[in-house]
């Protein structure tokens, strides 16, 4: 069926720009760069000035702080040095010369770490080596010699004397050294201070920046992504709602609006399965009218049939068989067997009329769907077909039988003609034997979905069977295998079981390497084990 273009309305969408043509993760990779290039920026500028703060730290703590340190001890030892002199030279005891060789040797303990220190550093060097030279002299001109003297004489005195000038001279210059350090470990001391500010002011700087460039992010995603597939979500909810008019806008990166089309697509092919729908449904609702009508005239015809056809054919019978007794005197031979053909025709007429009727009501009619017992449906209809059995010497066992969820009625006709069928094929000279057989439960899938568990049986016999190549045939109406004299009946009992075994959601089958006889296969639905089954009366 074709359908007519569903009627859409028009597509409102933002004007496109460049950067429409970007993708979802175009538009990740081309941020995430620009941030890894800016991070790295920032890394370094801050790796730059925590490496400057630490340089400076270091030429403070390590330089020019120990440097001043070196230089206050140097200048300890060179008092402690005159001090121990000028004791020698005026009282001439030995004990005043162990602080002056103690501070000998502090003092150059002090001149070799203060070289160390201020190595490179030119007037800090100046500065030293003139420290060493006054020093120098005055070791030379007073310290030495006084020292070295047995015994402190008059010269030695007036050496200690005349060294005063010298020492002040040498103290003089280890003042001028440390107010030159102190200068410098001023200048360090300022400039550290002044990388601590450039550092924090840098590391602020970093973290906002780092904060913006999450506050970027965040925005950049909600616009390009989230507000757009928020805008898709709300358009395909009015859709899921029913509201199948409804159009899809496209926006946001390219992905996103590639996928807003596909889903306005779906919605376009929904939107005619729709309409297909509701015409199809539409067509079958008068369709199903028409079969309720259709339905309505056949159970009429069924009436008709099973009341006004067959009193005409009574009827027919009834004084053909009426006229023969009258003039029976006056008839030959052909008369009479025309009169016995007449009669014959009528009764199978009536007989092909009742089997059709029974045909149609098989799921219109007695359809009191229940558990019930298979084993009384089979003793009952044992019992209606006793003169049969008895006549034939037919056998008939069977296995345990489970209760089956089915019409009573129309069981009892599916073991019916099964057996009777075994009875009327025997072979000659032989009793027959049946046997109705049970087997282990099919799976869900024999029936329909959601019907519960079925089980399969059996009916095989010892009879003249059926060939393979009639597996199919038997089961259509009116198809005889045997003319009507062999095996007199309709040709209509195994088409009205298998309408009997499918109206219960089941298959029936002719079992080809059953031999010698026929052996049928059908199933039926179980009975629910939590549902009392029917007894035999019913």
């Amino acid at each position: 069926m074709e359908t007519d273009p569903v009627q859409q309305v028009p597509e409102t969408r933002p004007p496109r720009t460049a950067a429409d043509g970007w993708t979802t993760r175009g538009w990740l990779g081309a941020g995430s760069g620009a941030v890894l290039v800016l991070l790295l920026v920032l890394t370094g500028s801050g790796a730059w000035v925590l490496g400057h703060a630490t340089d400076v730290n270091k030429r403070l703590t390590d330089r020019w702080s120990p440097a001043l340190i070196a230089s206050v001890r140097m200048e300890s030892a060179l008092i402690n040095q005159e001090t121990g002199i000028r004791g020698y030279g005026m009282t001439g005891k030995r004990e005043f010369l162990e602080p002056y060789r103690n501070g000998v040797a502090q003092e150059r303990a002090a001149v070799r770490e203060l070289a160390r220190l201020v190595e490179g550093d030119e007037r800090a060097t100046a500065d030293l080596a003139r420290v060493r030279q006054d020093s120098e002299r005055w070791q030379t001109a007073t310290a030495r010699p006084v020292s070295e003297a047995a015994e402190p004489t008059g010269s030695a005195r007036q050496r200690t004397e005349t060294g005063k000038a010298a020492f002040d001279t040498l103290r003089a210059s280890l003042t001028e050294q440390q107010n030159h350090i102190e200068a410098e470990r001023d200048r360090a001391r300022g400039d550290l201070q002044a990388a601590r500010t450039l550092r924090n002011t840098v590391f602020t700087a970093i973290a906002c920046v780092v904060l913006a460039l999450i506050a970027l992010a965040f925005a950049g995603l909600r616009r390009g992504v989230q507000v757009p597939l928020d805008r898709l979500r709300t358009d395909v909810r009015e859709i899921a709602d029913g509201r199948f008019e409804h159009t899809i806008a496209s926006s946001g990166p390219a992905d996103l609006q590639a996928l807003a089309k596909d889903v306005e697509g779906m919605r376009r092919r929904l939107a005619g399965e729709l309409e297909f729908s509701d015409r199809a449904r539409a067509q079958l609702d008068e369709q199903a009218t028409e079969l309720r009508r259709s339905n309505e005239e056949l159970e009429q015809f069924a009436y008709v049939a099973s009341h006004d056809l067959q009193e005409p054919l009574r009827k027919v019978a009834s004084f053909c068989q009426l006229l023969e007794r009258r003039y029976a005197d006056q008839l030959d031979d052909r008369a009479k067997q025309y009169i016995s053909f007449a009669v014959d025709g009528a009764n199978r007429m009536q007989t092909l009329i009742g089997d059709l009727l029974a045909f149609s009501r098989v799921g219109r009619l007695h359809a009191e769907d229940a558990d019930v017992s298979l084993e009384a449906v089979l003793r009952r209809t044992i019992s209606s077909l006793g003169m049969v059995i008895e006549e034939s010497g037919a056998v008939i066992t069977h296995d345990p039988l489970p209760a089956v969820h089915g019409d009573p009625t129309q069981l009892g006709v599916l073991l019916q003609n099964l057996i009777s069928n075994a009875i009327k094929f025997r072979t000659p000279g032989e009793v027959p034997r049946i046997h109705l057989g049970a087997h282990e439960p099919a799976d869900l899938a024999d029936g329909a979905e959601g019907a519960g568990p079925r089980q399969e049986f059996s009916v095989s016999d010892n009879g003249i069977g059926i060939g393979p190549e009639y597996a199919e045939r038997i089961f259509v109406i009116f198809q005889r295998l045997h003319t009507r004299d062999t095996y007199p009946g309709n040709g209509i009992g195994l088409a009205l079981c298998k309408k009997i075994v499918e109206y219960h959601g089941g298959t029936i089958s002719l079992d080809t390497s059953h031999t010698p006889g026929t052996r049928f296969v059908f199933s039926l639905p179980l009975a629910r084990p939590d549902v009392p089954t029917a007894g035999p009366g019913n």
